[in-house]
């Protein structure tokens, strides 16, 4: 499947817009700034041995990112976003793991920058963000996957309407370990 990108969401505060090059100071800046912030949530790439071993201290450059977040929406599987507040790069948000046919859904994932927190724009970018999937992808379910001591992210989901579903143990690889995690999903009710 083929989409139009880049693409800009707006709402009341935020832009929702594709990383540029040129923003690699801006994403950089905030990255660093909010490093300790993010660490507990950071997925990780755990160690594998063999032919296909992949370096998980080895991350791709800015400008390596920024083309793979480009030629993967193109193709319609990861949608990412800087997430802005008026001249401010505030965080990042996805929507990952799209898949059609019969199933139709994905998953989002955020991050904010720890000055902007609790101010309700992550709620506001992942309203967003799902309104997005429901009306220009016709998706019809979402998930949001939050670690169980992360109240902030719950709230989250839990204003922007999704609701709690379950438990994956061992779900996803963050600060070395696999980690349980909370499944919250909203369904498009567009879709039938």
């Amino acid at each position: 499947m083929s989409t139009p990108w880049p693409v800009v969401i707006k709402s009341a505060d935020l832009r929702l817009q594709a990383l540029r090059f040129r923003d690699r100071s801006a994403w950089n800046q905030v990255r660093f700034e909010n490093r300790d912030w993010l660490a507990p949530w950071e997925a990780t790439i755990p160690i594998i041995s063999g032919e296909n071993a992949i370096d998980p201290t080895q991350l791709p450059s800015f400008f390596a990112m920024v083309r793979a977040i480009n030629h993967d929406a193109r193709a319609g599987r990861v949608f990412s976003f800087a997430i802005w507040h008026e001249r401010n790069l505030i965080g990042q948000i996805s929507l990952g793991g799209v898949i059609y046919g019969a199933l139709r859904g994905g998953h989002i994932g955020y991050w904010i920058d720890k000055n902007y927190a609790n101010r309700g724009f992550t709620t506001q970018a992942v309203e967003a963000l799902t309104h997005f999937s429901f009306e220009q992808l016709n998706l019809h379910r979402i998930e949001i996957n939050i670690r169980p001591e992360n109240a902030s992210s719950r709230r989250v989901a839990e204003k922007a309407g999704y609701v709690f579903e379950g438990e994956r143990p061992r779900y996803l690889h963050i600060g070395g370990s696999w980690r349980d995690h909370l499944v919250f999903v909203k369904e498009n009710p567009l879709i039938k």
